[in-house]
């Protein structure tokens, strides 16, 4: 079955389907620098063809403190409404990315990380289940925290954060 690229039909009253979502992409590396980091040039392509902005852009390395910080600082951007994270979401050591973002959630979706394994399992089979996918709510913005392969980010931002983006933000921002 095939899945809506963008939620514009989402049904929210509060949200002008014309008005483009504003997204910051975090790419969370030890090893990529602009130039090799073809998943945060991925999330920010599939966002602007659905008709949404990449209002800020940044690569992190994975260092639990400089991100809290950063997501904690994004929380309160007003010229914000989402954040997409790509990498350290798996389970080698130093994959804490899903550890911090959780810590500064106020509300978890269990279903999005649900969801993305569900599809990823079947493109890949049993070893998506080593990813730790995830999703949430800080203040009132959204945040999708995303694996780091090109491949899933594609799976991750076609079949779980483009159908429902529009609309969590509408909820998100009441």
């Amino acid at each position: 079955m095939n899945q809506p690229n963008s939620d514009t039909q989402c049904g929210c009253p509060d949200v002008d389907p014309a008005q483009g979502i504003r997204v910051a992409v975090i790419t969370l590396s030890d090893t990529r620098g602009k130039a090799e980091d073809r998943s945060g040039d991925r999330i920010v392509s599939l966002l602007e063809e659905a008709g949404h902005s990449v209002a800020k852009r940044m690569i992190l390395k994975d260092d639990s403190e400089p991100l809290a910080k950063l997501l904690r600082d994004l929380a309160e951007d007003d010229a914000l409404d989402a954040v997409i994270t790509t990498g350290g979401t798996g389970i080698a050591p130093r994959d804490m990315a899903v550890d911090v973002i959780e810590s500064v959630l106020d509300v978890t979706l269990p279903g999005f990380g649900e969801h993305f394994r569900a599809i990823s399992i079947a493109e890949i089979g049993p070893k998506a289940m080593l990813s730790r996918a995830t999703a949430g709510r800080m203040k009132s913005k959204v945040i999708f925290a995303l694996p780091g392969s090109t491949g899933a980010v594609t799976t991750g931002m076609s079949q779980c954060v483009l159908p429902i983006l529009r609309h969590a933000v509408s909820l998100a921002s009441r």
